[in-house]
């Protein structure tokens, strides 16, 4: 192979769209590029410039998804979007249309405190139009919880496991299933837990072969993962 067929042209560098928005460079190529627009992290962002970004990307024809949204900004967006879906425990906001979805996607957590950051992630599924479902508080600690769930991951081309604590859960999981397992590790625990990092290095450590790990309280990344492999997937079929 060339040079070329390994990067962008310059001209088609120069001919890529993108617009300033109060020091925010808007990508409005990433859906072309990526198979899904720019995602907005709302937190350190001033209620306008989040609204102006959500109107750029529906101006263009792209469906917006911000996360870690203050109640502000979600008041704002609902204002000037009334069809835009506010979750406050994921602290997204999503707009979207409806159209048909692909793939299968189990989101599970350890436990309900670990919910936020699941329903993070299943807000991103969702925004991806990934089918997902949310299976809770089946941690390690009752062991069978977990196996009265086992016959929902029968299906599933990815799981998205939440976890804090010791953040033993994904490699349980990882044990039972034949797809990729996105284990994410939630701030979740007591004063050693380490705001997360003890979970964070346990799933690092997983003996499951077939478990990835995210960052601490990460589940828009975990989300978006797992869509991106159950969609591929799916294609692929």
């Amino acid at each position: 192979m060339n040079q070329s067929q390994h990067h962008p042209s310059r001209a088609s560098l120069e001919g890529m769209s993108s617009v300033i928005i109060d020091g925010v460079e808007l990508d409005l190529d990433r859906q072309s590029r990526c198979g899904f627009p720019e995602v907005v992290f709302a937190q350190g962002k001033s209620v306008p410039t989040v609204v102006e970004i959500f109107s750029r990307l529906t101006e263009s024809g792209q469906e917006a998804l911000a996360t870690r949204v203050s109640p502000e900004q979600a008041q704002a967006l609902k204002a000037r979007f009334p069809e835009a879906l506010y979750n406050c425990e994921a602290r997204t906001v999503r707009l979207s249309r409806e159209t048909p979805t692909r793939g299968h996607v189990p989101v599970v957590t350890a436990g309900t405190s670990d919910r936020p950051v699941a329903e993070e992630a299943l807000e991103t599924l969702h925004w991806m139009h990934c089918g997902c479902e949310l299976i809770q508080d089946v941690g390690v600690a009752g062991p069978k919880r977990l196996l009265a769930q086992l016959s929902r991951f029968e299906s599933a081309d990815a799981i998205v496991v939440v976890a804090g604590m010791e953040g033993a859960l994904p490699s349980v999981v990882g044990g039972w299933v034949d797809c990729p397992v996105i284990a994410v590790p939630t701030s979740v625990g007591y004063g050693a837990s380490l705001g997360g990092l003890s979970a964070l290095l346990g799933m690092l450590n997983s003996c499951a072969a077939n478990v990835a790990v995210v960052n601490i309280d990460a589940g828009f990344k975990a989300g978006y993962l797992a869509g991106m492999i159950a969609r591929r997937r799916k294609t692929d079929d």
